[in-house]
């Protein structure tokens, strides 16, 4: 099993202070990030004064709004439902089998929020198109009886349109509440976490590993592959954003959940869910160090997936497509 990570000997040492060092440098960065760009009652006013939109800023229909207006919203709720009935049902069989289910709980998590979004949406969705059908009927019917304006009426309505534009823009289009940030969070939190989770275990664990007391069955095989094929998908099909300034969120989830395990190694000595985390190697600081660059480097990949989409989308469909422009 390795060394006693209970013993003091274990933790008073060089290696663990440097590999905290890094934890907590990892920290302090994330929480200046988050000070410096999300703050959620600052943003508000300042948008107001501005009159634009500040990196973090949502809307509250982006949670459930497709990237083409041409896919109905209750294909993304579909999607969504099936993506969380697959990983609950995986996730039940490895808490039952195994117990470590950190990261892919949180996708989990995701895809039930995203399922109850996107059926508020789809409920406002179709009460609008009920509300257009009503509004087109009467319309029809009032044509048999049009009055053309008098000249002074058309001058009175000139100036409408302007102002009525941006009263509707303001009314259809409502701003996020913190529901909504919080679901944008953890999404950008589960698009960096599994992609590292995901190449860890294929790049690092697999070849390394395999075969030393370490051997592949099919749930660790779809735990680690299917979790990235759903939420790629659900990041190919949503309208969401995704601003760099969010990888805080990332970094803080691998912090906590390696503050989580030192805790727990250092009340019951036990085996590590990663061997590199384990602090009895004197290249533990670089193992921790590699795999905090590689955070950057997940996210980079995540992020450029969301600029392909934008740019394919956005010139093979200009009128259709729903993402930020």
């Amino acid at each position: 099993m390795g060394a006693n990570t209970t013993s003091l000997s274990y933790w008073l040492n060089w290696r663990f202070f440097l590999c905290a060092i890094w934890v907590l440098s990892m920290m302090i960065v994330a929480s200046i990030l988050i000070w410096k760009y999300e703050g959620f009652k600052k943003k508000r006013s300042r948008r107001i004064e501005n009159k634009k939109e500040t990196a973090g800023f949502l809307y509250e229909d982006e949670t459930w709004r497709t990237c083409l207006k041409e896919i109905h919203p209750a294909w993304l709720l579909a999607y969504r439902l099936i993506a969380f009935l697959v990983l609950f049902s995986l996730l039940f069989a490895n808490i039952v089998i195994d117990g470590e289910t950190w990261t892919f709980a949180l996708v989990t998590i995701y895809f039930a929020l995203g399922t109850s979004c996107s059926i508020y949406g789809y409920c406002q969705y179709c009460n609008k198109a009920g509300i257009d059908r009503v509004d087109d009927v009467d319309s029809d019917a009032e044509k048999g009886s049009y009055v053309a304006p008098t000249p002074r009426e058309n001058e009175n309505t000139s100036s409408m349109p302007k102002n009525f534009g941006t009263y509707e823009q303001s009314c259809v289009r409502k701003t996020a509440r913190m529901r909504i940030y919080a679901f944008q969070i953890i999404f950008q939190t589960c698009a960096g976490a599994v992609m590292l989770t995901d190449l860890v275990f294929w790049i690092i664990l697999v070849p390394f590993l395999y075969g030393e007391g370490f051997k592949l069955n099919f749930l660790m095989v779809c735990l680690h592959s299917v979790n990235a094929v759903f939420l790629v998908g659900d990041m190919i099909l949503n309208c969401m954003r995704f601003p760099l300034f969010r990888i805080a969120y990332f970094l803080l989830w691998t912090a906590a959940f390696v503050i989580f395990q030192w805790i727990i190694h250092a009340c019951v000595s036990m085996w590590w869910p990663y061997p590199f985390l384990d602090l009895s190697s004197p290249y533990a600081p670089a193992w921790y160090l590699g795999v905090g660059l590689m955070h950057i480097l997940c996210y980079c990949i995540c992020a450029l997936i969301f600029r392909m989409k934008h740019f394919f989308l956005s010139r093979s469909f200009p009128e259709s497509y729903q993402g930020m422009r």
